[in-house]
């Protein structure tokens, strides 16, 4: 019962965490803030959130969920709010760690862990969350931070990420 409730979460959030992932690999180029500056005079969301990257994530989380769709019934848009939800949740999280005068890179304890499953939760929420239990998304939202410490690290083992979170 209890593994098939995180196998029954993790299908559900694959698409966020696909479209979170994702410009890590593929980022790069032109940020999507142009550059500029929030009225306090720094970086609105930093060099490292990029259209590339934003795009990247959001075709592959969607395409990810169109796949799921097909295989576990869920409907198809779910994956494009998901993953939507994930990298508007991820630059929320960059702004606010700008805020904080961080650099990109540099962790915020819980911001880095949760911004992006958050943003999927909320994104998704008045369509289709309501149909889900509570407990899968309570689920969800335990099992992100360990799983997103993992991948983090693997990544950095990898060499695609500068830091090891």
């Amino acid at each position: 019962m209890f593994a098939q409730l995180i196998i029954e979460a993790l299908t559900l959030i694959f698409p966020a965490y696909c479209a979170n992932a994702i410009p890590v690999i593929t980022g790069g180029g032109f940020p999507l803030d142009f550059g500029g500056k929030f009225i306090d005079g720094k970086p609105i969301f930093g060099k490292n959130k990029t259209f590339r990257g934003f795009f990247s994530g959001l075709v592959v989380g969607t395409a990810v969920g169109f796949v799921e769709s097909i295989f576990f019934s869920y409907p198809a848009t779910l994956g494009l709010l998901l993953s939507l939800g994930a990298l508007f949740g991820d630059l929320t999280g960059a702004f606010i760690k700008r805020r904080l005068s961080l650099s990109p890179g540099d962790m915020l304890l819980f911001v880095d862990q949760f911004d992006f499953v958050i943003g999927a939760i909320l994104f998704s929420f008045p369509i289709y969350l309501p149909t889900f239990p509570l407990e899968l998304i309570i689920t969800a939202l335990i099992m992100t931070p360990p799983i997103h410490l993992l991948t983090n690290f693997v990544a950095y083992k990898m060499g695609l990420k500068s830091n090891p979170w």
